[in-house]
């Protein structure tokens, strides 16, 4: 029995076991949102409340598509137990970290050094694989693969393509160098040199993408999606282009609902560049009200700079059109966004008619209309964030619908407080996150200085990307050893 499936958000259709990446229906001009996701028979399967192994990827296996597709064609769960096994093991070999539960951290100090007058943990993805949460979503990717191969549904000859600025091209390249399969990595030409040299020592085959004044978006992703078309697989955390890549970031969701589903946090603080991070957490949160697990759901805020903030320009058109039709509220102003207040109540009255005609009209409406609300940031993105400057965010609709229901919104925050938050985390605490995996502390911390928390609140944010600059590791400059090496 499928508990699984591939469906396109914008137009419902489902994708084929050889191809999961992009919708079979996507066009370049139909300007509908062609976004794939993978939907969960949660009435047919049961959340592994209880861990039965510290690796996310054996614990969560169940949960799937590449467990149910192998189960579907017969492969005994055995096998699938040991493919997950063996690419772990050379995961860890090439990096000299494992996938593992990541620890929830208590942050007291923090609390005191800013006065919060609530309770706020931070979810540390820091130590993880290549170290970032970026590892996750393609490590799902890949087992995926693995599983397709075996089953002679995809060319295991076909080369990996991904475009990235940082940590996403690295946890790529150490899970294909893993995999024992080239990957070409399209990156831009201010990249970190770090970076740069560690994609090098992986064997990694660069490709320096310089902006060009006449072509709009990010020319990384112009040059990764030509790739695409010429014949390589979408090795990539981009939703449009991978729609699989959700997969992955599941794990790191499905883990805070095992320890929090008993007493969630009020609110998430998510950092958000291409949007895929902050929709696994969300799709998460959802599957575990299906489940029984939770009666509410977190509210969730997606953090952007305030110099590249594509979602909260999507946000404010699609509550624009709610509000016009909703008769009670659009008299009240509700195409204006005066300040972060103004922004709160509309959130709480929109948590209140999520059901409602108005909000399913309008996000039909985004689904089939994605350019008048999602298109590539006008200006060249800058920011010391800058593991978030996507000039789209392509999960956007995931995001906002998930944000509506929870009655969260989004936050944009400035470069001073982004190196506030960044160095406070790091005077209070043992994680060294730099300014993109503290950026959704950054969030927190404009909204109680705004005067939106309440006193005795809980809050969960992501520190999701260590400062390279203080990783010791060989990964960092050093010389990355082969599978079988260590």
């Amino acid at each position: 029995m499928t508990v699984t499936t591939m469906v396109c958000g914008g137009c419902g259709a489902e994708a084929p076991p050889n191809d999961p990446f992009r919708c079979p229906r996507a066009r370049g001009d139909d300007d509908v949102d062609h976004l794939l996701t993978r939907l969960l028979d949660t009435e047919a399967i049961e959340f592994p409340v209880h861990r039965e192994s510290d690796n996310p990827f054996l614990r969560f296996s169940v949960l799937t598509r590449a467990w149910d597709l192998g189960r579907e064609h017969g492969i005994p769960a055995t096998e699938l137990e040991h493919l997950i096994e063996d690419l772990s093991a050379a995961v860890a070999r090439v990096d000299g970290r494992r996938f593992v539960h990541t620890p929830l951290v208590a942050l007291p100090e923090l609390e005191q050094a800013w006065d919060l007058g609530g309770t706020l943990w931070a979810k540390d993805e820091t130590n993880n694989v290549s170290g970032s949460h970026k590892a996750r979503h393609l490590m799902g990717v890949m087992l995926y693969l693995r599983v397709a191969e075996r089953l002679s549904l995809i060319d295991p000859q076909r080369p990996l393509a991904i475009s990235s600025c940082g940590n996403a091209a690295l946890a790529a390249a150490v899970i294909a160098r893993a995999a024992a399969r080239p990957i070409d990595v399209y990156i831009p030409e201010w990249a970190d040199p770090d970076v740069v040299r560690s994609l090098e020592t992986l064997d990694a085959r660069l490709h320096r993408c310089p902006r060009d004044p006449n072509l709009r978006g990010d020319p990384c992703t112009h040059a990764f999606r030509q790739a695409v078309a010429r014949g390589a697989l979408p090795f990539s955390c981009q939703g449009t282009d991978n729609g699989l890549a959700l997969e992955g970031g599941l794990t790191l969701g499905y883990e805070l609902v095992a320890e929090l589903h008993a007493d969630p946090p009020d609110r998430i603080f998510i950092q958000v560049g291409g949007g895929a991070l902050a929709s696994a957490c969300i799709q998460a949160w959802r599957e575990a009200k299906e489940w029984g697990l939770v009666t509410r759901i977190p509210r969730f805020h997606a953090v952007q700079t305030e110099n590249t903030a594509p979602l909260q320009r999507a946000y404010r058109k699609m509550v624009t059109r709610i509000m016009a039709e909703l008769p009670h509220a659009s008299a009240n102003g509700g195409d204006v966004f005066a300040d972060l207040e103004s922004t709160a109540r509309r959130a709480d009255l929109l948590r209140r008619e999520t059901q409602s005609r108005a909000v399913a009209s309008a996000l039909r409406h985004a689904a089939t209309h994605r350019s008048h609300y999602m298109w590539a940031w006008e200006s060249p993105p800058q920011s010391i964030a800058h593991g978030i400057l996507d000039d789209e965010t392509y999960d956007w609709l995931a995001v906002v619908r998930g944000m509506i229901a929870s009655g969260g919104y989004p936050l944009t925050v400035s470069e001073e407080l982004l190196e506030e938050a960044r160095d406070t985390l790091r005077k209070t605490s043992k994680i060294r996150a730099d300014a993109t995996g503290s950026a959704g502390l950054a969030g927190l911390a404009l909204l109680q200085r705004s005067g939106l928390t309440a006193p005795g609140e809980r809050w969960l944010v992501l520190a999701t990307g260590i400062d390279r600059q203080d990783e010791k590791h060989p990964m960092n400059g050093g010389r990355a050893t082969h599978p079988g090496e260590r």
